[in-house]
């Protein structure tokens, strides 16, 4: 038994429950105390390290747990910035990444080395290691951008890529310079340093998918998954290092790796975000408050002096670059504030940096002592630099975010309410969590469209089986749902008859968009079955019928086959629409098979869209040779036929013969076959006729009935009176 008495209380401590839990205090209310005063919850963790540090309180010491997730939490940083950035947004916007990374660099490093050469008096080795510790920078205040759902805009994505390019460069001069004093920079280092960063790319970029996607349609539980991917994370940034260059730059090659793989409003995109900015990473801002020591104030003339110089021409110079590229791409002076505001914090690369010129011994004094690449000034105004840095970040990353937000919840504000309701059908256990992913993925981002599951439970006499069986399927979806922090409202019918209690629902609602997962025992004879059947003559809403063969994650694209005429038919930009959000959503391109007058529509449209997705377009309009598409669609293809029904403007008749096809050549390809809105108006008066005459012949045939039974019956009362 311990006694309390027994217990070490020393400072700084020791015991790592004691130590756990006031890290944890520390997490839980440094943001809930510092935001009363409107101070970002980053510089409160910050502002706390500093606190309990070795320099102030002595509390906790920086020891190798403090650095280990320290360390941790950096990657997890850099690793969030590769998985949340709009990689669509990123390719477009490359030019303009390039354009500001080298600007973000240069600045810096040309006024960093003169100011240290004219005016803190160093050599110019010494010069340009300590300038091109300014052109760094961190992403301190990256977790605030996802607080406020902005993390996907443009201004994130070029602060992020130019983090990529400068901290690269950066560390170039460091390996080069701390290879010069060692007079070791020959051609043989350049060859090593390239090859092996080939090498390390090639593995992270080409390797890694196989392993990702095998892994994903293997392995759907949770705990597994979300373990795999920081396997993944650490491992690139293992072979980071291994190659000669910055963990960090792993960390990021593996978030943008991850990135097609994990949709943003998953389940496991949620659990990621969770832990990272419950745990990982206020435990390296925690630490990074640690490293301040305020005692640099008190050591002279010489140390505010250097310490002034770092602060200004570093915080000076990104500001100049940020304002640059504001002007030269036209953006919004709130996006140009987000870039100065995530490109001004040093942190990680910049103590790197420091650290390895502090113990460079270039010489020696008279006396004995050690000559230092970098002395000890420069430590301590680099320390300084780190704070009033980062909390410069906090302050403008935080307005700026606030602003953008705002902005856009605005022009969202402007949209009309357009009325549309999703609709999920749940019928077997096994596909839940399927149907519920693709019914939020057809939910566009910031959008308040409702998304409704309903199961049908059989009304007879002993239905306690189907109601279980239904309850259970419901707290699964709504389980999946939340997983996403999404909700989903659910319904519950009692019906004999499970298509007219889909139809009645349907009409009840006001839905405009039923999704009904392929039946299992579906065949060529009765593919789509009787209930999907029953629906289409009865609604003329979107009908999405899903077979799902593998997780939606591990998809590459979108193969999409047209009728010809099928942009003149009224749900046409609807299922368009919703075909977009779901390849956004899960980072997908599309392959359109379709006539020339329909590809030229989906053009327009994919044209004025503010976020076109990669297409490619081709002339397809004999659906006799439907199987020809067996021989373009890939195994990680989702293949999206647009059907019609029966007698509208874009229905053939060789459409008939889609559940032979389906059913026997496509059998290892997730599907959905879309039936797009159609009104009754839409009927040719050709095929009106047609189905006037047919329900004049069932009409006939049903009086036939009738006038036989009615003789019948005249025969049996006759029979009885005689």
């Amino acid at each position: 038994m311990i006694l309390l008495a027994d217990l070490d209380f020393s400072l700084p401590l020791t015991n790592p429950v004691i130590i756990f839990s006031l890290v944890l205090f520390i997490i839980l209310f440094a943001p809930i105390l510092l935001s009363k005063i409107k101070v970002p919850h980053i510089i409160g963790l910050i502002l706390a390290g500093v606190l309990v540090g070795p320099y102030a309180l002595n509390l906790l010491k920086r020891d190798s747990s403090i650095v280990l997730f320290g360390t941790v939490g950096l990657l997890y940083i850099m690793f969030l910035a590769g998985l949340e950035i709009d990689i669509t947004e990123f390719k477009k916007n490359r030019k303009k990444i390039v354009v500001f990374g080298l600007i973000t660099f240069i600045l810096p490093l040309v006024f960093g080395t003169l100011a240290s050469y004219y005016i803190l008096q160093y050599n110019w080795l010494s010069s340009i290691l300590l300038a091109s510790m300014f052109s760094t920078h961190t992403l301190v205040s990256y977790p605030i951008t996802g607080k406020y759902g902005v993390s996907r805009n443009r201004a994130v994505a070029l602060a992020v890529g130019g983090t990529m390019i400068t901290d690269i460069l950066a560390l170039l001069i460091l390996a080069v310079i701390s290879g010069m004093t060692k007079s070791d920079v020959t051609s043989t280092f350049w060859i090593t340093l390239g090859v092996s960063t080939i090498v390390f790319v090639g593995i992270v970029f080409f390797i890694f998918p196989i392993i990702i996607r095998w892994f994903f349609k293997r392995y759907d539980d949770s705990v597994s998954q979300y373990i795999f991917v920081l396997a993944i994370v650490f491992l690139a940034s293992f072979l980071a290092e291994a190659a000669g260059i910055e963990a960090i730059i792993g960390a990021f090659f593996a978030g943008l790796v991850l990135n097609n793989f994990i949709p943003h409003s998953s389940p496991l995109m949620n659990r990621i975000g969770f832990v990272g900015n419950a745990l990982f990473i206020p435990f390296f801002l925690i630490g990074v408050g640690m490293l301040v020591n305020f005692n640099v104030l008190f050591h002279g003339w010489g140390a505010l002096r250097v310490a002034g110089v770092i602060v200004t021409v570093a915080i000076a110079t990104k500001f100049l670059a940020a304002w640059f590229t504001q002007k030269a791409f036209k953006l919004l002076p709130d996006e140009g504030k987000m870039i100065f505001g995530l490109s001004t914090s040093h942190a990680a690369a910049t103590l790197a940096i420091i650290l390895v010129g502090y113990n460079i011994i270039i010489g020696e004094t008279p006396g004995g002592e050690p000559i230092r690449l970098l002395d000890e000034d420069i430590l301590n105004g680099t320390i300084l630099l780190i704070l009033i840095s980062c909390a410069i970040s906090s302050f403008v990353v935080e307005k700026a975010s606030a602003n953008l937000a705002l902005e856009e919840e605005k022009e969202s504000e402007i949209q009309v309410d357009s009325g549309e309701k999703i609709l999920i059908t749940l019928a077997y256990p096994d596909t839940v969590t399927e149907m519920v992913d693709i019914g939020l993925m057809m939910k566009p981002a910031k959008n308040n469209v409702p998304v409704y599951a309903l199961t049908i439970i059989s009304d007879d006499e002993n239905n306690d089986t189907s109601q279980v069986s239904g309850k259970k399927m419901m707290e699964k979806a709504i389980n999946q749902a939340a997983a996403t922090e999404n909700t989903i409202i659910p319904l519950m019918r009692y019906d004999m008859n499970i298509s007219n209690a889909i139809i009645y629902t349907i009409k009840e609602q006001n839905i405009t968009d039923v999704i009904i997962g392929l039946h299992k025992d579906a065949n060529q004879k009765n593919f789509l079955g009787t209930i999907a059947e029953n629906i289409l003559s009865k609604s003329n809403e979107t009908i999405f019928i899903y077979k799902s063969l593998q997780p939606f994650n591990t998809l590459n694209r979108i193969l999409v086959v047209i009728p010809p005429e099928a942009e003149k038919e009224p749900g046409f930009l609807h299922w368009f629409s919703r075909l977009m959000t779901i390849a956004k959503t899960g980072g997908l391109s599309f392959q359109f098979f379709a006539s020339e007058a329909t590809l030229e529509q989906l053009k327009e449209y994919m044209l004025n869209s503010p976020n076109p997705v990669p297409s490619t377009y081709n002339v397809f309009t004999n659906w006799e040779d439907f199987l020809i598409l067996s021989r373009e669609l890939k195994p990680n293809d989702l293949f999206v036929i647009v059907s019609s029904r029966k007698g509208h403007i874009s229905y053939d008749d060789k459409q008939e013969k889609l559940p032979y096809y389906l059913s026997r050549y496509f059998v290892h390809n997730s599907f959905i076959i879309i039936y797009p809105k159609q009104k009754e108006s839409d009927i040719s008066d050709e095929d009106k006729l047609h189905h006037d005459s047919s329900l004049l012949d069932t009409l006939s045939e049903n009086l036939q009935v009738v006038n036989k039974a009615g003789d019948y019956i005249t025969r049996i009362f006759k029979k009885k009176n005689q």
